[in-house]
């Protein structure tokens, strides 16, 4: 099997690695001449644990190859995949869908024998029936089908979420087109993996209700969490009370200050703008889009709280800027109104990030940036952390005492136990749980 990719983002470029792993020959095809040389270079122009080796192994064994050429790229491939970015569209939330139909059209200049056509980008229902439109009135004559293949890829774990998914979803305009990615996808029969065959709108559709259902969970969990904080429960108590029922499941369950990435903000906002445009709205969609971007505003205020009020002259030391640990994401990264609100409040910000900091000195300017997280705490007034990264779980406490003017510790994602921390001498807080701990 041959396949080209179109877009080495995220999507693309793991989608590529992981399918030229399983024996297909990928051709990935970008229009950004520098990327394409400094991945045939080796150079991984993403943070993704895993991935520089899973594509050096691969170009080595000539299954893996980068090129700005798509007709090269598609010569006897039996499947274009698009890969390509669908920010939010400024103004009126929509997916911004422009370079999705780019690559339709510059397929259909292209096509020369029956190719299946497939949108892996996160793309709102009805987009395969319009790419289709696209490239039939560009190339009247082509062979070829839409498919719909949405990714449910977690950053940081892209890799065994690719090759050991819970599922794979294909939405098929024909058999033909269906065999074609029954075929792409054979290993992942081998091992028994469901394949959820169905209708191009379906398809789409499931991606965007995935998301949706997971950014609501994490929603409501946070909610729980400001009402534990009223009457004095542990929401990880609650999560794990409610967790371990099989119609609930744990995971999406722990409280933190919102949700961000690349995901799960623009899945939410463009839901929303298709249900109302199609005269059925969402509005539990549209409350947690407006409880999320909130709640990311507010975690600010809880540091200044902790600061005795103000922050004023005080310097607030922060671990972690990405929007998840194993990442360099800073798409709507809480810590994007975070900082600032800070930094307004009066606030010198002194920050790590083990994998972020150099997408987020472009976006956070006038923060202070150090080799460790040691050196964001020295001389600070508290220490905030923003990111769960493994290496922030278990710092130093005498050290990190030490270095700070005071024992303060705002922890947004709750990586600390509240009863050794008091015991350590820190005045810590957290989200949803008692500063002391009730006995049982």
């Amino acid at each position: 099997m041959r396949i080209a990719m179109i877009g080495t983002g995220y999507v693309g470029l793991v989608s590529g690695a992981c399918f030229s792993e399983f024996g297909v020959h990928v051709t990935c095809v970008d229009k950004d001449a520098g990327k394409i040389e400094r991945l045939k270079r080796g150079e991984i122009p993403i943070y993704e644990p895993g991935l520089d080796d899973l594509v050096a192994r691969n170009v080595a064994a000539g299954r893996l190859s980068f090129t700005l050429d798509l007709k090269e790229a598609m010569a006897g491939a039996d499947a274009v995949f698009i890969a390509v970015g669908t920010p939010t569209r400024r103004g009126d939330g929509h997916a911004d869908l422009s370079y999705v139909y780019a690559a339709a059209e510059e397929i259909a200049a292209h096509l020369d024998h029956y190719t299946v056509v497939v949108n892996k980008s996160t793309v709102p229902v009805g987009t395969g029936r319009e790419v289709e439109a696209i490239i039939r009135r560009s190339n009247p004559n082509a062979d070829f089908d839409v498919a719909s293949n949405p990714e449910f890829l977690r950053e940081g774990s892209a890799i065994g979420d690719f090759m050991r998914p819970d599922r794979v979803v294909i939405g098929a305009s024909s058999e033909r087109a269906a065999d074609v990615m029954r075929r792409i996808y054979r290993p992942l029969y081998l091992i028994e993996t469901p394949i959820v065959l169905t209708s191009l709108e379906t398809a789409e559709l499931t991606k965007y209700a995935a998301n949706t259902f997971l950014a609501t969970k994490i929603t409501f969990i946070n909610e729980i969490a400001d009402l534990c904080e009223k009457v004095g429960a542990n929401v990880h108590d609650v999560a794990r009370g409610i967790g371990l029922d099989g119609r609930i499941g744990k995971k999406f369950l722990h409280p933190g200050p919102g949700y961000g990435g690349s995901c799960f903000p623009k899945d939410t906002l463009a839901l929303v703008r298709t249900a109302q445009q199609a005269g059925s709205p969402l509005r539990i969609v549209e409350t947690v889009v407006e409880i999320n971007d909130a709640r990311k505003k507010r975690m600010a205020e809880r540091i200044v709280a902790a600061c005795d009020g103000s922050l004023a002259g005080k310097t607030v030391g922060v671990l972690g800027v990405t929007f998840k640990p194993n990442t360099d994401d800073m798409r709507d990264a809480p810590s994007l109104d975070i900082v600032p609100a800070l930094q307004a409040a009066g606030a010198t910000v002194r920050a790590f990030d083990p994998a972020g900091m150099h997408e987020a000195e472009r976006l956070l300017p006038g923060v202070e940036w150090t080799k460790d997280a040691y050196g964001a705490l020295e001389g600070a007034d508290c220490v905030a952390i923003l990111t769960e990264w493994n290496e922030f779980r278990a710092l130093d406490l005498k050290r990190v005492k030490a270095l700070l003017k005071r024992p303060v510790m705002v922890d947004l994602r709750n990586i600390y136990n509240p009863g050794d921390m008091a015991a350590a001498g820190f005045a810590y807080s957290s989200i949803g749980r008692p500063a002391e701990p009730k006995n049982v």
